[in-house]
């Protein structure tokens, strides 16, 4: 009953679903919330981008295709003013450049990281993915998660239905 059927069935007038794909909507805007606000907050991935390792990754990267530009591209691309650029050039070049960036990949990263709540509505896109998937995925990442879960209310259930069985027993014997 918490998984099939799938679909609605109806039943001399009585429509019969699980309860997980009769209730995935609200079961996604419920998954959406949690993890927006408890797991994955905007702040937290705020935090990540302008962590300082982040910062310093992005800025080697950047540093290497200024390198891979002067070397490579700059004199295919205008191989008569590169002949006037000697090595000590491009590497002051080079410096300016990184000097600019250093300054201005922070700047941008903290423009970005204010504005991260209009640009990645986390909910939205957690809702979405559960709201899209398939009842059998439903199925198979519900099974996953609470496996242990399912199999202590069919014991409990199991052990409540003879205990309740062995009472109407009793109580059939005694009247």
């Amino acid at each position: 009953m918490l998984f099939r059927p799938r679909r609605p069935v109806r039943i001399l007038g009585i429509t019969f679903q699980g309860i997980f794909p009769k209730r995935q909507k609200v079961l996604a805007e419920r998954i959406g919330r949690l993890v927006a606000e408890q797991l994955l907050s905007s702040s937290d991935l705020k935090e990540k981008l302008l962590a300082e390792d982040n910062i310093d990754e992005i800025l080697y990267m950047i540093e290497g295709k200024i390198d891979d530009y002067l070397l490579n591209t700059f004199p295919e691309k205008y191989p008569i003013t590169s002949i006037f650029f000697g090595t000590r050039r491009k590497a002051q070049i080079k410096a300016d450049l990184v000097g600019e960036v250093n300054v201005a990949v922070p700047e941008l990263l903290n423009n970005y990281a204010d504005r991260i709540d209009e640009k990645i509505d986390i909910e939205a896109m957690v809702r979405r993915k559960v709201e899209g998937l398939d009842p059998v995925m439903l199925e198979k990442l519900l099974n996953g998660i609470l496996k242990s879960e399912f199999k202590f209310i069919e014991w409990v259930g199991a052990i409540l239905g003879f205990l309740i069985g062995l009472l109407q027993l009793l109580i059939a014997e005694f009247l």
